[in-house]
């Protein structure tokens, strides 16, 4: 049974929770995957070792975001994981462009679950259930029966238990229980990438966006060499910088719905893409505004409040909890 949401991110701050996630996987074999697939995608592929993953961007022609993922490389092929959503549509989009090599891509969603433990303490509990985290970011160690991964943590540490076994995952769940953890409570995760200021594709990256309008630079890769969409990101790289960028906020007045409009000096400035409401009341936002606006400091407003931009990732304290 999950803990209320205010329980959950108090757990966060002093001792760790664990939750189920949903996670889609693409499997890409053969002998020319390493250099096909970094012809297709903002990071560098070639400079993963086998344990090493990579955030990254799949672009159009056009430079436009068409999906995003972790790449994982292991010894003998690479694994892409993605959200559940993106899995079809990134095997089509990537299928297309097979064309003399030796690469074969297979949907493995099925093989592959993902249990993670995040809070203050995450690590001691991995420690105690005999699952060594690894040192680094976007790297992962092999155990018996699963992976750890070891995930970015902006406002608290993250990490991914991952396995073929839905019942070793079982048992590790079952062992978090007995040392007094509780599943995390429905709402919290989003509620922790807000708080991080971390765009999801599908709500606040939409097949519109470019690279660096959502303030991703560590999806980019700036010497790796050729790839779909280069050329426009190269462009926007030797101007400087984009009209408009993606931010959070922190709200007052009425709680708005995503896509609702920003403005100032009664002009069009930005848009919502994610809003979270702590258990204390404060309300936040991530959007895209534009750069003028942010470099003049201008009064931001929608319909029926306020929004002040703030820097990411907001930490939480005792007043969001109580």
């Amino acid at each position: 049974m999950t803990q209320p949401l205010s329980d959950s991110l108090r757990a966060l701050t002093t001792s760790a929770a664990f939750v189920s996630v949903g996670s889609g996987w693409i499997r890409v074999t053969g002998s020319d995957r390493v250099r096909w697939l970094n012809g297709m995608t903002t990071n560098s592929v070639q400079a993963l070792a086998p344990g090493q993953g990579a955030y990254t961007f799949f672009l159009n022609a056009q430079g436009r975001i068409q999906g995003d993922a972790v790449i994982w490389a292991e010894a003998d092929h690479l694994l892409l994981q993605t959200s559940p959503a993106q899995t079809e549509k990134l095997i089509a989009l990537l299928d297309r462009f097979i064309i003399m090599d030796d690469v074969e891509l297979a949907d493995v969603s099925a093989d592959q679950h993902v249990l993670q433990i995040l809070g203050v303490r995450a690590e001691d509990f991995l420690n105690s259930a005999g699952l060594t985290p690894p040192p680094t970011e976007l790297t992962r160690i092999s155990h018996t029966d699963a992976q750890i991964a070891r995930l970015p943590g902006a406002v608290v540490p993250r990490f991914e238990i991952i396995s073929s076994s839905p019942t070793a995952l079982d048992a590790i769940s079952g062992q978090f229980l007995e040392e007094g953890l509780s599943p995390l409570a429905d709402g919290a995760l989003e509620m922790l990438r807000v708080l991080e200021g971390t765009p999801l594709f599908g709500t606040d990256i939409r097949d519109r966006d470019l690279p660096q309008e959502t303030a991703q630079t560590r999806a980019l890769h700036f010497n790796k060499g050729c790839y779909l969409g280069q050329e426009i990101v190269e462009r926007i790289r030797s101007r400087g910088n984009v009209h408009r960028t993606f931010h959070a906020f922190l709200l007052s007045g009425d709680i708005p719905a995503p896509g609702t409009p920003l403005t100032a000096e009664e002009k069009p400035v930005g848009e919502f893409t994610s809003i979270a409401t702590l258990p204390g009341g404060r309300t936040l936002a991530l959007g895209y505004i534009r750069r003028e606006a942010l470099d003049r400091n201008l009064a931001l407003t929608f319909p029926g409040g306020t929004a002040q931009p703030v820097a990411s990732p907001i930490q939480i304290d005792a007043s969001d909890i109580e």
